[in-house]
């Protein structure tokens, strides 16, 4: 039934003006629609996410939204720490060694960081 069916991301801001800079201006994506004024759909590779504005933006403590980056990962989180984005380091996490901005574990190497709202995103290996 949705196997072969896109699947979209929602993430929750409190600042709709505040996410449209940092989705558009520092991680460099292109706003494809506005819904309304309290709400982006973004596109991202061949795929879209929507930000919208809500109370409870920044209440989850999980990574929300992830992108594929492969062997540029080390390159696209220098541009973003250069643009000002601080990357999260969890040094606790079990079998993982964290080199720079960037966790490597079981042949993975991630890097996360959150927007303005607190939504945590990351780059990943794949």
């Amino acid at each position: 039934m949705l196997a072969n069916k896109e699947a979209i991301a929602n993430l929750a801001v409190k600042d709709i003006e505040a996410a449209r800079q940092f989705y558009e201006d520092t991680l460099g994506l292109t706003q494809v629609a506005s819904e309304c004024e309290d709400v982006l759909t973004f596109q991202s590779g061949a795929s879209q996410f929507f930000v919208y504005r809500s109370d409870f933006a920044g209440s989850n403590q999980a990574t929300a939204m992830s992108w594929a980056v492969g062997e540029e990962i080390e390159q696209i989180a220098k541009t973003l720490a250069a643009k000002g984005v601080r990357f999260e380091h969890y040094p606790d996490m079990p079998d993982t060694q964290l080199e720079g901005d960037i966790h490597h574990s079981q042949g993975m190497r991630i890097a996360w960081f959150k927007d303005p709202d607190g939504n945590i995103l990351s780059l990943v290996t794949g």
